[in-house]
């Protein structure tokens, strides 16, 4: 690594490479730090991605890697522990294993974490029966026998919702509350089945209730918390938010503009980070915006700063003509 770049990247997924491509085509140089853990690593595949439909996360971002570092972009392996302003503009981002380095912006795209129920089962499984995205996985798990983990008052919308892909899906009501009338109506209408009764567990092939009943099924679909990975952004003082959906707390992201700008001037966030809801693809264009945004930043920077520079260059060079002139006339400097 070098001393100081203009960006450094924490965070190598869809969303920091994306940013950092487009900084090290604006000719910046540029530092992708990333921990190496990514959020989608127990799924197969990435979906609904234009152009890269059914590609692999990993092998995605092994060509983007290459892209950026075709570019001359960096990268170092690696945990970020903290940043913080330093003297005269920038930021210090430090490593966990003791290196520090300098940067003049700084974008995070360090996503989420997916905190999954407390069931038994279902870590074991996530990302390959177990799911939470019918966008992502619906089509995978089309016509099979899918069960629903009732958690909160959105569980009757997310039956409704995977009853486009399958005929054949169980709302498990487990600690989720009653369905209103109108619900059970609707639930009907779609031949939705509603099991009573907490889950004692998943297993591959089907659920287990309390009661000891297992129920078959191929995919069972939980409500993750979707917590920001935000240690980065709260050294430098920016905070957390919680995002209601359906009067459910759905997970915390980190605020900031269309850009990513946050309230910290020089630091940009893109992507899950952001925001809780975007796939791969959302997340690679808010990097886009964010590395865009990035660079007409530092534009305006390097702009301040010839200018004054040649303002202090006049400057010298009118008193070097006042020396001057005074000395032809004979007068004392």
């Amino acid at each position: 690594m070098n001393e100081r770049y203009d960006v450094i990247v924490v965070g190598g997924g869809a969303a920091g490479l994306a940013g950092a491509l487009a900084l090290v085509r604006a000719r910046r140089s540029v530092l992708v730090i990333d921990a190496g853990s990514p959020r989608n690593a127990p799924a197969g595949h990435v979906h609904n991605y234009l152009g890269r439909e059914g590609t692999p996360p990993r092998e995605l971002v092994s060509a983007g890697r290459a892209e950026v570092t075709g570019y001359g972009g960096e990268f170092a392996d690696g945990s970020v522990t903290a940043a913080e302003p330093v003297a005269g503009g920038g930021f210090r981002v430090t490593l966990a294993d003791g290196r520090a380095v300098l940067a003049r912006r700084l974008l995070v795209t360090t996503g989420l974490v997916d905190e999954l129920p407390d069931v038994p089962g279902v870590a074991g499984h996530w990302g390959q029966e177990v799911l939470h995205c019918p966008y992502c996985h619906g089509w995978e798990v089309r016509d099979q026998a899918i069960g629903i983990l009732g958690k909160g008052p959105m569980s009757v919308h997310q039956a409704l919702l995977w009853r486009q892909w399958s005929d054949d899906v169980i709302l498990f009501r487990h600690t989720g509350p009653e369905p209103s009338a109108t619900e059970r109506a609707q639930l009907r209408a779609r031949g939705i089945r509603v099991v009573d009764g907490e889950v004692a567990a998943f297993e591959r092939g089907g659920v287990r209730l309390r009661a000891g009943e297992v129920v078959p099924r191929d995919a069972f679909v939980v409500t993750p918390t979707f917590t920001a990975r935000a240690d980065v952004l709260v050294s430098l003082g920016l905070e957390t938010t919680e995002l209601e959906i359906g009067g459910q707390v759905a997970g915390t992201y980190v605020p900031a503009d269309p850009t990513g700008a946050t309230a910290v001037p020089g630091v940009w966030v893109a992507g899950n980070v952001a925001n809780l809801m975007a796939q791969v693809i959302v997340s690679a264009g808010s990097g886009l915006t964010a590395g865009a945004a990035i660079n007409a930043d530092l534009v305006q920077e390097d702009l301040r700063d010839a200018m004054a520079g040649e303002f202090s260059a006049a400057a010298e060079r009118e008193v070097s003509e006042l020396v001057l002139g005074e000395r032809r006339h004979g007068v004392r400097a």
